[in-house]
């Protein structure tokens, strides 16, 4: 936790590799300093098949899932932080956008808070 979860047009990962793409959002995550580094999970999902509205154009959309407890004015921040790079990145690329939202942590169980 926290997770962040990158969809993209298949295109995206053949004008930069995946792992830099992860490296940069791990990267503009972690200079926050809202969370803890060990605990930041990045992944990417390239589509082949998608529509943007009417159109076919490349898009990134990130997904970003926390625990909740951080400010609007943090989560906003984070959000900037993260188009900013993507868009450094993908200057041509029309469709970049982020959502933020809170797990709760009344709800939230993984793996550890269920082994005896």
């Amino acid at each position: 936790m926290p997770h962040f979860v990158i969809d993209c047009s298949e295109e995206i990962i053949k004008l930069r590799s995946p792992q830099e793409i992860i490296r940069k959002v791990y990267d503009a995550t972690n200079a926050t300093e809202l969370f803890i580094p060990e605990e930041i999970k990045v992944r990417i999902n390239p589509y082949q098949f998608y529509t943007t509205g009417n159109t076919s154009d490349n898009f990134i959309h990130v997904f970003a899932n926390i625990m909740e407890g951080r400010t609007t004015a943090q989560k906003a921040e984070l959000s900037k932080q993260i188009t900013t790079i993507l868009n450094s990145m993908f200057p041509n690329v029309p469709i970049i956008s982020i959502n933020i939202r809170d797990f709760e942590r009344a709800t939230y169980c993984n793996k550890e808070m269920v082994l005896e």
